[in-house]
């Protein structure tokens, strides 16, 4: 599906799942967030639009490619609080299964992205699947399909993603 259309077709069909994973998103951050879920939904949606000479191959690959919308749009939300801040709180996310935010010790959106930046040229689909589970909300066979390979090697990717990311963004413990 192309443009427009496919656009019309497939967001009635996503839009409650991607406004659930939006709310994870935004959930429990700082008071002073002025992102709700249902606007970075439509952000993501107008961002989508511009892109009318894009081409999906399914509800996965829609799916993948708005999360990647929504993933710009919390990286550029936190990288402006934070030029306004100089530094102050950070959105928060987290890189457990189930895409629950933990605050006290998950990376903020800005160093998960710059981690996706190294770890895509490293491994460049092991930072999609990332980007497809993450900010996708997919399930391994969901992001298995949109990557067109095995779920036993997305599920070895995801393993070894986290890892990497884990060690790239929390802090090490003092000694």
């Amino acid at each position: 599906m192309r443009g427009q259309e496919a656009l019309d077709a497939l967001w009635p069909e996503v839009y409650q799942e991607l406004r659930r994973l939006a709310g994870h998103y935004v959930r429990g951050e700082r008071p002073d967030l002025t992102l709700q879920p249902t606007a970075l939904v439509h952000e993501a949606y107008v961002r989508l639009l511009r892109e009318a000479n894009t081409s999906w191959q399914n509800r996965a690959h829609f799916c993948a490619i708005a999360a990647n919308a929504m993933r710009q749009i919390l990286v550029e939300q936190a990288r402006a609080h934070r030029a306004l801040k100089r530094g102050g709180d950070h959105l928060r996310v987290t890189l457990v299964d189930d895409a629950a935010v933990h605050p006290a010790s998950d990376p903020d959106v800005e160093a998960l992205d710059e981690a996706l930046e190294v770890l895509a040229t490293l491994e460049p689909r092991q930072a999609r699947l990332v980007e497809l589970r993450y900010f996708g909300g997919l399930t391994i066979e969901e992001a298995a399909e949109a990557l067109a390979v095995a779920p036993a090697t997305a599920k070895r990717d995801w393993a070894l993603a986290r890892a990497w990311l884990r060690r790239r963004l929390e802090p090490e413990a003092p000694a």
